[in-house]
């Protein structure tokens, strides 16, 4: 239900959009977030937007160089990745929550897409 693209392989300081296209149920009010685990580490939260007022959160991480938004019409989520660095390299998931909330805690969504891989080289 939920299918994330757009990762890849770039170096220091390239950008990236990936994007999380929603189907099989209607995600436009529900809050939306990215999350990432790197290589050998846990999941981290990364950004999140709101359902209703597309108010958004961030780790601070990746605050001032990620943007999160949504196209409703086209039920998708994209997360602008810009000034990247080596320690961006993660898997990256995007999910949909349990209500409209942006949340940067993990259980507060109940589903879930398939991975990206975002490698960064120095």
């Amino acid at each position: 239900q939920l299918q994330a693209s757009g990762g890849g392989l770039v170096q220091a300081e390239d950008s990236l959009r990936l994007s999380c296209v929603m189907s099989g149920r209607t995600f436009s009010m529900s809050g939306m977030g990215w999350f990432r685990q790197p290589p050998g580490k846990e999941r981290e939260f990364v950004a999140a937007i709101n359902g209703r007022d597309s108010s958004t959160l961030y780790s601070d991480s990746v605050k001032g160089r990620f943007t999160i938004s949504r196209d409703s019409a086209k039920n998708t989520v994209f997360l602008q990745m810009n000034s990247l660095k080596p320690e961006d390299t993660a898997v990256y998931y995007c999910a949909a929550a349990r209500n409209f909330l942006a949340s940067s805690r993990d259980y507060s969504y109940r589903y879930w897409g398939q991975g990206t891989q975002v490698t960064v080289s120095s």
